[in-house]
């Protein structure tokens, strides 16, 4: 027999709510009916998907179904939504997964501008590192991903969009504060290094030396910055994640050329983009543009590759 997608959909809803109860709630459905709906399932599947009658808990094949059916029921769910939007001359829904300091630093102008133009959009922002954003975009949970350059092998594309050059965060009463220099790795080696996990794209043999002896790891932005203003040590962030004159810290430049991360479009290979999510990356490119233009931090790759 056949897998319906109405299965898929029900055996998704009951594995995300945990119990069979709040997901007929919440398709419209009675609790036998969903149940039904698994047994049958999962003998066309010829396997269990819970491991056990309380649907808390999946196995190793229901884990696999669950990651496939998201990805089916989406896709699904938005080609109807896009046939019911042309039909009614509208756009529906784009989700975004971003890097957090792009998403504070650098979207909330071109947010306001996107829902000011399209107020029919639902729009979902999520901010995430990297490997979030990269999960998410291979799984089909979002439209469109603002992050590094993936590290994985996944059906994952990535357009590089700029660089941004990571700096010195440290206390201003450290000594460091007081060079009017760059800092050159052998600098550091009397300091506390605080990993972030970012900065492990620079490749300079010199970095990877000193980043082997730190034993702190401190992965938000907002506790790793109250550790420098506490002069605990000091740390590498892009220039993005600490604007000039962030209070209470200072910044410094590095001397590698190494020393930054490229931050680009995902998209899941074999997509095609929304006419939302197109309209959303051409606002982000104008912005781009003009932020080169008044001599931003940020780095365009094709202007400096060339």
């Amino acid at each position: 027999m056949a897998i319906k997608l109405e299965a898929l959909r029900v055996f998704v809803q009951v594995a995300e709510l945990g119990n069979i109860s709040d997901a007929a709630d919440k398709l419209g459905r009675t609790p036998s009916a969903i149940s039904m709906a698994l047994k049958q399932l999962e003998e066309n599947l010829e396997g269990a998907l819970f491991e056990s009658d309380r649907k808390t808990k999946l196995t190793a094949l229901g884990q696999y179904t669950l990651d496939l059916s998201r990805g089916e029921v989406r896709n699904f769910d938005r080609a109807v939504a896009a046939m019911r939007a042309y039909a009614r001359n509208e756009i529906g829904r784009l989700d975004i997964a971003c890097v957090p300091s792009v998403a504070s630093q650098l979207l909330p102008d071109i947010i306001g501008r996107f829902i000011k133009q399209r107020p029919g959009i639902e729009l979902d922002l999520r901010d995430s590192d990297t490997a979030a954003v990269e999960t998410a975009v291979e799984r089909s949970r979002i439209d469109l991903g603002i992050a590094g350059q993936p590290r994985g092998k996944g059906p994952v594309d990535f357009e590089p969009l700029f660089r941004d050059r990571f700096v010195l965060v440290c206390a201003p009463e450290s000594a460091l504060a007081q060079r009017a220099t760059a800092v050159d790795w052998q600098d550091l080696r009397e300091y506390v290094l605080i990993d972030n996990g970012a900065a492990g794209v620079i490749s300079s043999v010199g970095y990877k030396n000193l980043a082997q002896h730190t034993g702190l790891m401190v992965r938000n932005v907002t506790s790793l910055l109250g550790l420098v203003r506490s002069n605990i040590g000091v740390t590498l962030l892009p220039r993005l994640s600490v604007p000039r004159n962030t209070p209470g810290v200072a910044t410094l430049d590095i001397n590698d050329a190494t020393a930054f991360r490229e931050v680009g479009l995902l998209s899941r290979r074999g997509s095609s983009l929304s006419p939302a999510a197109a309209a959303f990356i051409s606002l982000l490119r104008e912005e781009l543009t003009t932020r080169f233009a008044d001599g931003t931090d940020l780095q365009p790759i094709q202007l400096q590759d060339q």
